[in-house]
């Protein structure tokens, strides 16, 4: 009985050696996505979302989906609407960008334009989540304040049509004192003070 046990066995590993010997090995549409969207794999690097390349090149410690990074950051960095080498840019969710996006700035260009660095923006040789250093972003807000940009989008090799909707950007000093929130009008804005006011008036 050991014997005719031990003979299919053998005859299992050879018919199973020989199907895999004869058939081509193809990835599975689950591979593709698994390379694609988070671990890579041997011969394809990680796919890499742009919150670590941002944290990674400017030392700003801001963690989860992009579109947080702008509150999170309050009381911990400073915050403004103006562009500084080093600074995060970061996008509000618009369209099929639901997470929001984060850009680190590496230089200024002039009062409309600057350059990024960021990762998974463009689709580059077929793959998202690839690195692009120094790349365009031209501010197109009607009042120059980079409340909307459009960004360099490189399978067009151009700037990408669309204007995209931008809330500010994170430096990494220090907020000023007293801080508790931003507006674009330039005035800090304090909802619980706010409220204080409007009871002192009663």
């Amino acid at each position: 009985m050991t014997k005719r046990i031990l003979a299919l066995a053998a005859a299992l590993s050879v018919g199973a050696l020989s199907i895999s010997l004869a058939t081509p090995t193809t990835a599975s549409p689950i591979d593709d996505i698994l390379a694609v969207g988070g671990g890579g794999s041997v011969s394809l690097p990680p796919y890499l979302q742009c919150v670590p390349y941002a944290r990674q090149v400017t030392g700003i410690h801001l963690f989860g989906d992009a579109h947080t990074w702008w509150n999170q950051a309050q009381g911990h960095y400073a915050r403004g609407f103006a562009p500084k080498v080093g600074a995060v840019m970061t996008f509000k969710p618009h369209g099929k960008m639901v997470l929001g996006h984060v850009a680190a700035v590496s230089k200024i260009v002039d009062s409309r334009t600057i350059l990024l660095r960021h990762a998974n923006w463009s689709i580059i040789n077929g793959r998202r989540g690839q690195i692009e250093n120094d790349v365009e972003a031209v501010d197109v807000s009607p009042n120059n304040d980079w409340s909307a940009v459009r960004v360099w989008f490189d399978p067009i090799k151009s700037l990408g049509s669309t204007a995209w909707p931008v809330q500010g950007f994170i430096y990494k000093d220090k907020p000023a004192h007293g801080e508790h929130g931003l507006s674009r009008s330039g005035r800090e804005t304090d909802p619980i003070g706010q409220l204080i006011a409007v009871f002192m008036k009663w």
